[in-house]
């Protein structure tokens, strides 16, 4: 899925260029003498396939000891040439070398595509040799910046030990079951749209049975093996590569959990920094983008080219962007505190197949600001077997994003379920109704709809519990 449009992220980096720029080192500064420098090329990977590529340099001579390199990753749908823009308009003025590739079974590469598997990790190796070796680029400060799939490669290669001085994995995931198929329910509706982006006919057959069943609705030995694979997490207690990790507050594919049970576990310097970017439902404003391109400068020059010059300073580990965006943000030491709010919803109504039911409440107080891992309890009864799932929405009376959503199997005739909810960053202003809805909801195209098998199977749906985790102070208005 696209972050942005190529465009919109040109527009947003030509601006990145007037922060970073003033504060150019001077053994940058000296050798440039004209314009960053495009090469196309092509890149044969260990395995003897075809890699399209773009190379991009600053202008003028190398410093001794070359270039800061970085290696730039493109998310979904798009190409290398997408990363050039960043690597023009915001990495180069800065002194970076950047190099950047279709992955493998996308674009104009060669090869059979493989989520960011085994073989994109050695791909991402023999990428980061073929820069390391160039004379203009230093070999011991390259670094990596990756979008949505292009982060997961940067987080895959980093715990795999591609020796990386510094990374930005942004809008990502760390744990891909998680974000696939929370609580082993399959996220039908987004899981279409992601398998189209790629023709399946480029697909690598060792994805094809797990692919065929998480598409069917079930998550098997195949897809938790796969998942595992291309997952980070279960290693990153032991990674210390200085990490800048960007996230969306608000982004039903990758939720702020990927980022910050990441940020709990790394050891070594870490920042983390959400806002409104990412995959839908993120707004994407144009007028932030130019701030967290430029923490991502700002980051690769701290550890890969002027070391020492930017400490991030205590208290400042962590940055939430105010949400709509204002152009300010919110400091922490480390993750932000949180509070729980519950709040019962009585009421029995038996539904039939593709059908929700919906209980509103009007928060006392606020305004709030969620942020963490909320559920909803829901007692039921009247279930004859053919309702296996159940799903969920929380959203405002009247508004046509929900703040976020969650679903949850069931396996008995009655009794109570626990739905996990997404963790999002959403402002609940004060006295705004808030509805949540249960029941066969496709919770804006996230899941597929629970469909009964003959007939009109009906399902009684009793008292709901929400419970929310906020800020213990929004930080939005």
């Amino acid at each position: 899925m696209r972050l942005v449009g190529r465009g919109r992220v040109l527009i947003a980096v030509a601006a990145v260029v007037i922060v970073c720029s003033g504060a150019a080192s001077a053994v940058f500064a000296a050798t440039r003498s004209s314009g960053p420098t495009t090469q196309e090329l092509t890149i044969e990977a260990s395995d003897g396939t075809s890699l399209a590529c773009g190379l991009v340099l600053p202008g003028g001579s190398a410093p001794s000891g070359g270039w800061p390199g970085v290696l730039l990753f493109h998310g979904l749908g798009q190409t290398h040439r997408d990363m050039e823009t960043i690597a023009n308009a915001a990495l180069a003025p800065a002194g970076f070398a950047s190099l950047a590739c279709d992955a493998r079974g996308t674009g104009a590469s060669g090869g059979r595509f493989g989520l960011d598997g085994p073989r994109e990790v050695q791909d991402v190796r023999d990428l980061f040799a073929w820069l390391a070796a160039r004379g203009d680029v230093s070999n011991t400060r390259i670094g990596a910046f990756g979008l949505s799939i292009g982060g997961g490669a940067v987080w895959n290669a980093a715990v795999a030990g591609v020796p990386f001085a510094a990374i930005v994995p942004a809008i990502t995931w760390t744990d891909l079951g998680s974000a696939l198929n929370p609580d082993g329910v399959p996220r039908g509706g987004l899981l279409g749209r992601l398998a189209s982006a790629v023709p399946f006919s480029r697909w690598d057959s060792s994805l094809t049975q797990a692919r065929t069943d998480l598409l069917a609705g079930h998550v098997t030995s195949a897809v938790e093996s796969t998942e595992a694979t291309r997952s980070s997490r279960s290693k990153l207690h032991a990674l210390k590569v200085p990490t800048l990790l960007l996230q969306g507050r608000h982004d039903f594919l990758f939720d702020l959990d990927q980022a910050t049970a990441a940020y709990r576990l790394l050891g070594g310097p870490k920042r983390l920094y959400l806002g409104d970017l990412g995959h839908p439902p993120a707004p994407n404003p144009a007028a932030e983008q130019p701030r967290f391109v430029a923490e991502a400068v700002g980051w690769l020059r701290e550890y890969l080219a002027v070391v020492g010059e930017h400490p991030p300073g205590p208290g400042r580990a962590v940055e939430l962007a105010h949400d709509p965006w204002d152009g300010r943000t919110s400091f922490f030491k480390g993750l932000p505190r949180t509070r729980h709010k519950s709040v019962n919803l009585p009421g029995t109504r038996a539904i039939a197949s593709n059908r929700s039911v919906k209980r509103s409440v009007r928060l006392t107080g606020g305004p709030f600001e969620t942020f963490g891992d909320g559920s909803l309890s829901v007692r039921y009864s009247g279930n004859s077997g053919a309702w296996t799932e159940l799903r969920a929405m929380v959203s405002f009376k009247g508004g046509k994003t929900p703040i976020t959503v969650g679903a949850a199997p069931i396996g008995k005739r009655a009794g109570v379920v626990e739905i996990p909810l997404l963790d999002e960053a959403v402002l609940v202003p004060r006295g705004r109704r808030i509805v949540v809805t249960v029941g066969s909801t496709t919770a804006d195209g996230v899941y597929l709809p629970v469909s009964g098998a003959g007939g009109s199977p009906t399902i009684t749906i009793r008292r709901v519990t929400l419970n929310l985790s906020l800020l213990r102070r929004a930080v939005s208005r």
